[in-house]
């Protein structure tokens, strides 16, 4: 048993993200705020447990030269939906949002919430079943503690969704579907864990999970909801049907879901073709390269241009096709869009072009060239945002499924693209890619985009769709720029980032806001942030981003996020 401090700078700056959160809650979430609570005093002893004893967790390969991140990845999404509905409870009081959209977020906090602690049981359980290194007391003690919160928890969730439900059929279909949440986020972390060793720490695996669990049941309760429109409730299998989404919203959820389901309806149509040829010829087991090639592009465009609109047209009931409608949003002001989209493509084109040269040719250490894209990602949305948030939402899903369908390309080594795209993308990865799975350009353009993608609807907090841009682009990128030139006072024995770096990234988030506030009351936006609760979320997620081994582009936007809607 490994000898670890209890109290770690990550650890002290999750507590007072949570404790922010919690402090901020109105009495009607109480009930919210103690499941959280829970939740992150639960991650915290299965955390110190499997730092512990590391090889409790040996059946998975976690990504090496990190830590577990398991509080950090538990708290996170619960935090910012929680955070979310303290945004909506203003809007509420203000009768700027409707009780239905209340409702929704609650039922988004408990699933993602019960999908983290579905994980946290699970690896409880795993870690019992290993070795034997601990006392019998100390193991009795855990096990009560983890049986106690987790009684505590369901109570808390019963109380809170019996009060947004009707009748106690309707309060126990709600309690059903936190279960499926759970139990499909188990099955997607061991998934995900085994099938890409070593790319991943457990707690960004338990983000990831937690996310996509979230956005996958939304899409399911939508699509159960329209089928059994005619025999079920809608609020009785799930609230979010009854929100009103925007376009963008739809095609952006549905361009994506059909990306991420697409390996699986390919691997499908691949056996069955493999089947067949079998059949004719006993001899031959696979097909050839080419065969496979024209299969891949042929199922990617029927599944991508028919199956997944024709979902969209029925579930959400659109009246053109989505690619149309896209084309219609974007000539619809041709000049403004279009410029836009000529400004990205040339940036992209000269920044990628420079810093591949670069990269091949010159001793820039890898940490450095690749902020630099940091700043291009501020460049290239920070004017849009402003100008054309419509827009960039669009864009930032477009964007979005081409890294999908490329790295898909490029796992599969589909010819003629994947052998150069794995070429390609290797001139720009770090140690926290691996040959399998490179997660770097998904992570940047992720943290950029969810916050822009959540601040749609009411939004009180100027500054809340700017979360990722000014961490990432701005406040990330002069920390490591300056920590690597400057720093010399460093924060761990064992770290690289330094006390020079994390000053000078929050000093120059703090500078951006200064300018940017004017900007946008100039523009029309609702300005009600205070100085204070800006320079405590910006110092929170500096230090952050010094202490944690995480993978910084996803958790420091939702933390940044979810501080800046408080």
């Amino acid at each position: 048993m490994m000898k670890t401090p209890l109290v770690t700078g990550e650890r002290v700056v999750v507590a007072v993200v949570v404790s922010r959160v919690i402090l901020s809650l109105p009495l009607s979430l109480i009930s919210h705020g103690f499941s959280l609570f829970l939740l992150c005093l639960s991650a915290f002893l299965v955390e110190i447990r499997a730092e512990a004893c590391p090889f409790l967790l040996s059946r998975f390969s976690p990504r090496r030269g990190a830590s577990s991140g398991i509080l950090l990845g538990a708290v996170t999404l619960p935090s910012v939906m929680l955070s979310k509905l303290v945004q909506l409870k203003r809007a509420i009081s203000l009768h700027e949002a409707e009780q239905d959209e209340i409702s929704h977020v609650t039922m988004q906090y408990w699933a993602a919430s019960a999908s983290c602690c579905a994980i946290l049981i699970y690896l409880s359980v795993i870690m019992s079943q290993a070795k034997k290194t601990e006392s019998f007391s100390s193991s009795l003690w855990l096990t009560r503690v983890s049986l106690t919160g987790t009684v505590l928890y369901g109570g808390a969730c019963f109380v809170s969704l019996s009060m947004i439900s009707h009748t106690g059929l309707n309060t126990s279909l709600k309690m059903l579907w936190m279960l499926f949440h759970g139990l499909a986020a188990v099955k997607l972390i061991r998934h995900l864990l085994c099938t890409f060793p070593s790319c991943a720490s457990i707690g960004e695996a338990l983000l990831v999970t937690s996310g996509l669990v979230l956005y996958f049941g939304d899409f399911l309760a939508c699509t159960i909801a329209k089928i059994c429109e005619n025999l079920i409730p809608v609020d009785l299998v799930s609230i979010s049907y009854g929100i009103k989404r925007t376009e963008t919203g739809i095609i952006v959820q549905g361009l994506l879901l059909g990306l991420l389901l697409f390996p699986m309806v390919f691997r499908c149509v691949l056996h069955l073709y493999e089947s067949s040829l079998r059949k004719r010829d006993a001899g031959q087991r696979n097909c050839s390269d080419a065969a496979k090639s024209i299969l891949f592009f042929v199922s990617l465009i029927f599944f991508m241009v028919v199956a997944v609109p024709s979902w969209m047209q029925f579930v959400h009931d659109f009246h053109q096709h989505p690619f149309l409608w896209v084309l219609t949003f974007v000539f619809s002001k041709p000049l403004k869009r279009i410029s836009l989209c000529i400004y990205w493509v040339l940036l992209i084109v000269v920044s990628v072009s420079r810093f591949y040269s670069i990269s091949r040719s010159s001793k820039v250490e890898r940490i450095l060239l690749r902020k630099y894209y940091h700043l291009m990602a501020v460049l290239m949305f920070l004017p849009a945002l402003v100008l054309q948030p419509k827009f960039l939402d669009l864009a930032f899903g477009a964007a979005l499924a081409v890294f999908v369908a490329l790295e898909i390309i490029r796992i599969w080594r589909i010819q003629p693209l994947g052998e150069p795209l794995h070429h390609f993308m290797n001139a720009f990865t770090d140690h926290r890619d691996s040959e399998l799975l490179i997660v770097s350009h998904f992570s940047l353009l992720l943290g950029c985009a969810l916050p822009i993608w959540m601040s749609s609807g009411f939004n009180d907090r100027a500054l809340s769709p700017f979360a990722g841009i000014l961490s990432l682009g701005i406040g990330d990128t002069m920390a490591s720029m300056v920590g690597h030139k400057y720093g010399v006072l460093r924060w761990s024995k064992t770290g690289k980032k330094t006390v020079e770096g994390t000053a000078a990234g929050i000093t120059s988030v703090m500078a951006v806001c200064f300018v940017l506030v004017p900007v946008l009351a100039s523009m029309g936006y609702i300005l009600s942030q205070g100085w204070w609760s800006l320079l405590l979320a910006v110092t929170a997620t500096g230090m952050l981003e010094a202490y944690t081994a995480q993978l910084d582009n996803a958790f420091i936007p939702l933390v940044f996020y979810s501080l800046l809607c408080l």
